[in-house]
């Protein structure tokens, strides 16, 4: 068995673990079911909110370019919810014909697109409401703030740990 895998779905054992394919990609699975229970209910309860926003009474008083920013926060939010549920229908399609390390793959990458999506939903959320809450100029500025955190914490910290765990193997 090979070391040194370290990307999600791949047919490589992580370092220190004795496992075939098949156990490494149930053992994957596992855990992504766990992150997407996380995330799953949490996009869920944001689209659901959104979709009543039409519903106030305030929401015909909205500017049209405020009206346009709901709209596209609510496909934002609804491309959201559609990626991060697609693993699993993805698992439940594809379950039985011996194809979990692909589902596997298949499944982190419809995760991450489904985190970018999120990120994109509740920045255009938030700028609709700072926008619609009288913050003026000052909501360009919170968003972007808001986008600079999301990106550390969700995509830059990973990438980071993952490069300095890859220079540790490397000098190893």
């Amino acid at each position: 068995m090979r070391h040194g895998g370290d990307g999600v779905g791949s047919t490589e054992a992580a370092p220190g673990r004795d496992e075939s394919p098949e156990e490494r990609a149930d053992r994957q699975w596992s855990e992504l079911l766990q992150e997407l229970r996380v995330v799953q209910t949490g996009v869920q309860i944001l689209f659901g909110f959104l979709l009543t926003v039409a519903f106030q009474q305030r929401f015909p008083a909205l500017s049209g370019g405020d009206r346009t920013l709901y709209t596209v926060t609510v496909v934002l939010g609804a491309a959201a919810t559609g990626a991060l549920v697609g693993p699993a229908s993805l698992h439940r399609m594809l379950a039985g014909h011996r194809l979990k390390p692909e589902t596997v793959v298949w499944a982190s990458r419809l995760t991450v697109l489904g985190l970018v999506l999120l990120v994109c939903t509740m920045t255009a959320a938030l700028l609709l409401v700072l926008r619609v809450a009288g913050a003026g100029t000052a909501a360009t500025w919170i968003v972007t703030g808001m986008v600079v955190w999301f990106a550390l914490a969700w995509f830059l910290l990973p990438l980071l740990a993952r490069h300095r765990a890859r220079e540790r193997r490397v000098r190893r």
